[in-house]
């Protein structure tokens, strides 16, 4: 014996109907927004919650200027990744000029990772360059 088929589509659309007429919407969440930095960027703001002044670059920086340099409180990474790309982004407390490495790292983003604040990190960056991983 065949079972028919129940379509649902008419009670959804009663329903729609009947919030419209109470002047109630369909609503969904709104996102979080999301950190303002190009395609390809890495960025970093001088404020938490991506505020304050931005500042945005496209490869690696081992000597940040001194508008940003110290003054770092959230970061994006929005490098794109792919097969052998450096898409991971670590920054450094200091300066990377020969013999400095750059010293301690204070944080890693991975492709997408958008931080609005890190105690640890906050006003210290002052390089940053791209690893296949933060490890």
């Amino acid at each position: 014996m065949k079972h028919p088929v129940v379509l649902l589509k008419q009670p959804v659309a009663l329903l729609a109907a009947a919030l419209l007429a109470t002047g109630m919407g369909l609503t969904t969440a709104a996102p979080a927004s999301a950190a303002d930095c190009p395609s390809g960027n890495f960025c970093a703001w001088t404020d938490a919650d991506f505020g304050g002044q931005r500042v945005s670059w496209s490869g690696d920086d081992d000597w940040w200027d001194t508008s940003i340099a110290d003054e770092d409180s959230s970061w994006a990474n929005h490098r794109v990744p792919g097969p052998g790309v450096k898409d991971h982004v670590r920054v450094y407390e200091s300066a990377i000029q020969f013999p400095s490495t750059g010293g301690d790292m204070t944080i890693c983003l991975r492709p997408g990772d958008e931080v609005r604040y890190n105690a640890t990190a906050n006003d210290r960056g002052d390089a940053h360059v791209g690893f296949m991983g933060c490890g």
